[in-house]
């Protein structure tokens, strides 16, 4: 009890130390895609590996959907969907608390990774790896991913123990995986959401004007239409 304390106070004080986030506002359009693509605050504190969190999950900044939340929960989440096979959203969790991210945002992202990619991100990583280390691939190897993808999961982890056992090829791919994913996403993310913004922006300066000019319209034909003074 008294290590998770120390650890919660610990997160709280780098979170302080942290610059507050500008928001970016959006449409309420935006704002409940968002909502509906990402799990609600209650599923996300029912969560067995984020319980521990208790009342860290109830800081504020965790649920803001502003520019920089959403861009760096993107970047943690693929992040660690990239880096390590479990306990994605346990990591993301704790990253979005010390970095002030929207926490839902960056459960979504780990999905990264998930039943379908496992295989070719796993063959990708290890060539890549291998690449890197001057290192020759090895069909075994290859067919390792293929034929273990089915059986991985967070309880049973002699699959994972098997691929992890090629050593550092795949580390190292998945490392780099991880470093470039997220900075992609982070700037994706951010250059979207300010195109989306300055869309908006435009479209309500030309709704303003095209109002503005009928009002005028209006008023030059109520003159037009007046009698004149005899």
């Amino acid at each position: 009890m008294r290590a998770c304390a120390s650890l919660t106070n610990a997160i709280l004080n780098i979170g302080k130390t942290l610059e507050s986030p500008f928001p970016e506002t959006i449409g309420p359009l935006m704002k409940q895609l968002i909502k509906r693509w990402t799990p609600s605050a209650e599923a996300v504190r029912s969560n067995k590996s984020l319980r521990w969190l208790g009342p860290l999950l109830n800081r504020p900044w965790l649920w803001q959907l502003n520019r920089r939340s959403v861009s760096l929960g993107v970047a943690i989440g693929v992040f660690f969907g990239f880096l390590i096979p479990v306990l994605q959203s346990l990591f993301s969790a704790v990253f979005a608390l010390v970095f002030r991210a929207n926490l839902p945002v960056a459960i979504v992202s780990t999905l990264v990774s998930n039943p379908f990619t496992y295989a070719p991100i796993g063959i990708l990583a290890y060539q890549l790896g291998s690449a890197v280390l001057g290192e020759t691939t090895s069909p075994d190897h290859l067919s390792l991913f293929e034929d273990t993808v089915g059986e991985m999961s967070v309880t049973d982890t002699s699959a994972w123990d098997e691929i992890l056992s090629i050593g550092k090829p795949v580390f190292l791919g998945l490392a780099i995986f991880a470093v470039v994913g997220s900075a992609s996403a982070f700037m994706i993310t951010n250059l979207s959401w300010r195109i989306f913004v300055a869309s908006q922006r435009s479209r309500r300066r030309r709704q303003r004007a095209l109002a503005l000019q009928k009002v005028k319209e209006g008023r030059s034909d109520d003159a037009s239409a007046e009698p004149p003074l005899r």
